[in-house]
């Protein structure tokens, strides 16, 4: 087979990412070869891929998380263009994994036809390459100032005849209203390849909801292909929903007498905050986003994530008392961890004419160290060692150590020191660092130690790797028994049907 299907959404988080994942999961099982596509992303969460020269690039890590559940290593052409967002008004632009340009919404139209045709071109590279290709949309496919240069939604769509399946986030409320409104903001052509809906974190009766399925159909003339329930299970890799005062994940009971409790700061232009999901991925530790102050008093550990505007988000956490209960945290005695822009903001002074333009700032003064900013960023996929076990980890940044000469937190392999151990207060560039559990056991075990948290205990059978294949393995299984499968294949081998009807009054 030869095909492909793009899964759009009405709204930004209404489960496309994990739709995408779940469809190529189920495809991946039944042996066909299949790839994802996400023709742009905006994120700061990003992953990091080494091409054959040995160079690294970046794509959204929605798109690596999709290429493990095509059991496949991730490709730079599965999102050819990546916006970063540095401010609400401009963004960096990766191209092909590497950092281009910088945006604002203005003189991004002059950009746009470069960027569309290389992502015409990689996705015509895949479909050469594999039986099918899923796509994954942005936002939604009916914002209309947007249409008339998009090439994600329906652009894509009408480039390469992808049957378009609209998803829906029952839980958020509206959900019929969205698929109608959705179709019905559309061109007759964009609505020709508009070939259903799927529901997506329904939770109830179904036989409550069966009418209003019945009903879109009705006014639509598009079937539901299928009701998802919510499942708790499912929150590893997200994009958009890291959400202010919530616990991540679904943390287990510990092993020992006492919980561990974690602070991530929810900082405005967090990245690669999925960091902390293997700490929470850990029996007993309890870790919470969140920009409130008294919840970094009530801690034992706190955890500065990254940044993509590392000496704004500094000057944020000042605004608003946080680097006051940081300052706090530490002089207490707990451990505090900063990950790349944390770590950088746990530094004695910030140099930076690259990110922000700002010159010389200074910085928390929790580390001795001082940073500068590269223009070139550094991208690679280190593996070294820490605390005495083995460590892998991704860079993506442009500070570096330029001063200082701290006790390291980890080593590279061939030697060199990485980050800093500063008695309570530690810091690296490395992301993913906590993913290699033997690592990760030990940090937690220290950092227990010093927060008084002698009744704690790290599980020994935790493996990370297992639990996000475990993840992936659900989002397959929930497609495969709640999704039209069958819609499916008619759709991903043959396209639209057909003499859909137009639903009016149809793009403004």
């Amino acid at each position: 087979m030869t095909g492909g299907l793009l899964v759009a959404g009405t709204t930004s988080d209404a489960g496309k990412s994990v739709l995408t994942a779940g469809i190529c999961r189920w495809l991946h099982r039944t042996g066909v070869r299949v790839a994802p596509f996400k023709a742009q992303n905006m994120s700061n969460n990003s992953a990091v891929v080494v091409g054959a020269d040995g160079r690294g690039g970046e794509i959204g890590r929605a798109q690596a998380m999709q290429a493990a559940a095509c059991g496949i290593a991730p490709d730079l052409r599965f999102n050819p263009v990546l916006l970063k967002p540095g401010s609400d008004r401009s963004s960096q632009v990766v191209l092909l994994g590497e950092a281009v340009d910088t945006v604002t919404a203005g003189n991004y139209r002059l950009l746009r036809p470069r960027l569309s045709e290389v992502a015409y071109a990689a996705l015509t590279e895949l479909r050469a390459e594999y039986d099918a290709v899923i796509c994954e949309g942005a936002g939604s496919p009916a914002e209309i100032n947007l249409r008339a240069g998009d090439f994600v939604n329906m652009g894509l769509a009408r480039r390469f005849g992808l049957p378009t399946l609209v998803v829906g986030d029952i839980d958020r409320g509206g959900v019929f209203a969205a698929f109608f409104g959705t179709l019905a903001l559309l061109s007759p052509e964009d609505q020709a390849l508009v070939a259903g809906f799927l529901v997506n974190k329904f939770r109830g009766d179904p036989g409550l909801l069966a009418p209003g399925l019945d009903m879109i159909t009705a006014v639509t003339g598009r079937p539901v292909h299928g009701v998802l329930p919510f499942h708790r299970d499912v929150w590893l890799d997200a994009e958009d929903s890291l959400a202010y005062g919530t616990t991540l994940g679904r943390p287990g009971p510990p092993r020992g007498r006492e919980w561990l409790r974690v602070a991530v700061v929810r900082l405005p232009r967090i990245s690669n905050a999925t960091d902390a999901e293997a700490l929470a991925a850990e029996p007993g530790v309890r870790v919470l986003l969140t920009v409130e102050p008294g919840d970094l008093a009530d801690a034992d550990l706190v955890v500065i994530p990254g940044s993509k505007a590392t000496v704004s988000d500094l000057a944020w956490l000042r605004e608003t008392g946080l680097a006051g209960a940081v300052a706090a945290h530490a002089a207490a005695g707990k451990p505090l961890l900063g990950i790349c822009g944390g770590f950088q903001m746990l530094a004695g002074s910030i140099h930076d004419e690259v990110e922000s333009g700002r010159g010389a700032t200074p910085g928390l003064g929790l580390l001795p160290v001082g940073i500068t900013f590269a223009p070139r960023k550094t991208l690679a996929r280190p593996s070294g060692s820490g605390l005495g076990a083995e460590v892998r980890g991704y860079e993506i940044h442009h500070g570096f150590v330029s001063s200082g000469d701290p006790e390291p937190l980890l080593r590279y392999a061939d030697g060199r020191p990485e980050g800093a151990a500063c008695g309570n207060v530690y810091g690296t560039h490395w992301h993913g660092a906590f993913e290699s559990d033997e690592f990760r056991r030990r940090f937690l075990t220290a950092a227990a130690a010093q927060a008084g948290r002698h009744g704690f205990t790290v599980a020994a059978d935790t493996r990370f790797a297992a639990v996000r294949e475990r993840a992936l393995d659900v989002l397959g299984d929930l497609v495969a028994e709640h999704l039209d499968t069958d819609a499916l294949w008619r759709l991903i081998e043959k396209g639209a049907p057909g003499g859909l009807p137009f639903v009016p009054p149809g793009a403004p």
